[in-house]
């Protein structure tokens, strides 16, 4: 072992001594530290926005007026995703998804874009975040640090007499390893920090442990690509040149063919091409504005029939209300489903590109990042999901009010005159009905659940390049 921290005390001094090692060391913390306080201060600020907005929401819509039910049901109410608490370092798909949607009856409207506040802060940098940092530029930095640790000992003519004193080529690269490890663990520090403030903002420990092993293992397999290279090629020039081609494919070239395989092998439908299809199946449905559509005949017989009368001014429900809601329940019914339909070309388009990531660990680490932080595909749909039922459960409840609180009479009058209008209202207080929206993301076993596969395929990207690399170190040769 004192073999092993000798070499790597080294190595330290050999980059402390490097002016291109340093450089590229404060240019990526800076970089990194710049990337981890603006979008700290832009999601913790978006954090705070949204709440604000989803409470005024909540006020305004219990704060109406006494109404028609009907007018409330299109009066609508806003929700808003705040942000999960890992998302100030990796805020995932939370950028281009969408972050509130405007719920009324009738119709499921689609979550709206957020505003590209980093772009102020970052300019043409603004998809910057810690997490892309780390994915895209930490393993330059990593492959800089470890090209030369093999080639340089044997262009300088020093592993010869290295070897011929008794260290092993495995010592040699444990040693080596040590030392890429231990710069690994200090270029982790900006995200031991965010790990802290998401841990303040009540995410699971767990969680941020979870995400630092997946960036140290990321890390850790470019370390081990390095020094496998490295033992491999005679010289730096030829080692730099081949790690270089080899970060461009897997960061670059093959997460890009991974999402165009994807797309292209699981095309999803337009949106125009959906809404054409699903707006004839609605038709067919009937107008829940209108009572005397022949699509609520059988509705309507089976009422009378049931409260023994012949005409629907003789129940002791409104029969517009009784419309509305049974309306609404079909729609709603069929929105789910090309709802849920498009939610699952999603999943299948995801699980797909997710299964590239035995392909490149890039493509692993990315995935794994977005579902532990909960900024994933899956989070985004769960909120939607969430916010639809809070949709339906509002309209529902206002049209048992039209069809329980207000009488069919005044219903039909309200247009009459003035009082016909005041009687055909409901009091305020019934707007309590609306319940609190406060959207968290999926628990830590579900994030865990959908970070596995992807770790999975890092571990195994590790364990075959650790192996490759005690191999090669074994058979070092001058």
């Amino acid at each position: 072992m004192n073999t092993v921290t000798t070499i790597a005390a080294a190595e330290w001094r050999y980059w402390l001594r490097s002016n291109l090692a340093l450089s590229a060391a404060i240019l990526f913390l800076n970089l990194l530290l710049a990337t981890v306080v603006l979008t700290t201060l832009r999601m913790e600020g978006d954090r705070h926005e949204r709440s604000h907005h989803q409470e005024e929401a909540e006020r305004s819509f219990l704060e109406q007026p006494d109404r028609h039910p009907h007018r409330m049901v299109h009066y609508g109410h806003y929700v808003f995703r705040a942000p999960a608490p890992l998302s100030i370092f990796d805020p995932g798909l939370d950028p281009v998804t969408g972050q509130s949607i405007f719920l009324e009856g009738h119709r499921q409207n689609s979550a709206t874009f957020t505003e590209s506040g980093a772009s102020a802060d970052l300019g043409g940098l603004a998809w910057l975040t810690p997490a892309t940092v780390y994915q895209l530029f930490g393993p330059l930095l990593v492959l800089l640090l470890g090209h030369g640790s093999l080639a340089r000992e044997r262009e300088s003519s020093t592993l010869a007499p290295m070897l011929a004193q008794g260290v092993s080529g495995a010592n040699l690269v444990l040693g080596k390893a040590l030392a890429l490890f231990s710069a690994i663990l200090i270029m982790l520090l900006p995200l031991f920090a965010s790990g802290l403030v998401a841990l303040i903002q009540g995410e699971s420990f767990v969680a941020v442990l979870v995400l630092s092993f997946v960036y140290l293992i990321y890390l850790g397999v470019w370390a081990l690509l390095s020094l496998l290279v490295s033992a491999l090629l005679p010289r730096r020039a030829m080692v730099l040149a081949t790690l270089t081609a080899l970060w461009l494919g897997l960061s670059l070239l093959l997460p890009s063919l991974a999402t165009s395989f994807a797309a292209r092998s699981l095309p999803i439908a337009g949106q125009i091409e959906t809404d054409l299809t699903m707006l004839a199946d609605l038709r067919r449905l009937g107008d829940g504005h209108n009572a005397e559509d022949p699509a609520f005949a059988q509705l309507r017989s089976e009422l009378l029939a049931r409260y023994d009368v012949t005409d629907v001014e003789e129940l002791p429900v409104n029969w517009r209300g009784v419309v509305a809601s049974f309306s609404e329940e079909k729609l709603t019914k069929t929105l789910n489903e090309y709802a849920s339909a498009r939610m699952q070309q999603e999943r299948r388009q995801s699980e797909l590109l997710m299964r590239q990531g035995w392909l490149t660990p890039f493509l692993a680490t990315a995935v794994a990042s977005r579902a532990v932080s909960g900024t994933d595909l899956n989070n985004h749909q769960r909120f939607l999901r969430e916010a639809e039922a809070l949709r339906f459960d509002f309209v529902q409840g206002l049209n048992r009010l039209h069809a329980e609180v207000l009488s069919y009479s005044d219903d039909v009058n309200r247009n009459r005159n003035a009082e016909s209008g005041r009687r055909a209202r409901v009091n305020a207080e019934n707007w309590k009905l609306l319940e609190a929206f406060r959207y968290e993301p999926a628990s830590l076993g579900d994030r865990l659940s959908q970070a596995l596969a992807p770790v999975a395929a890092l571990l195994a990207w590790f364990a075959a390049l650790a192996l490759a690399t005690l191999w090669a170190g074994g058979r070092l040769r001058p």
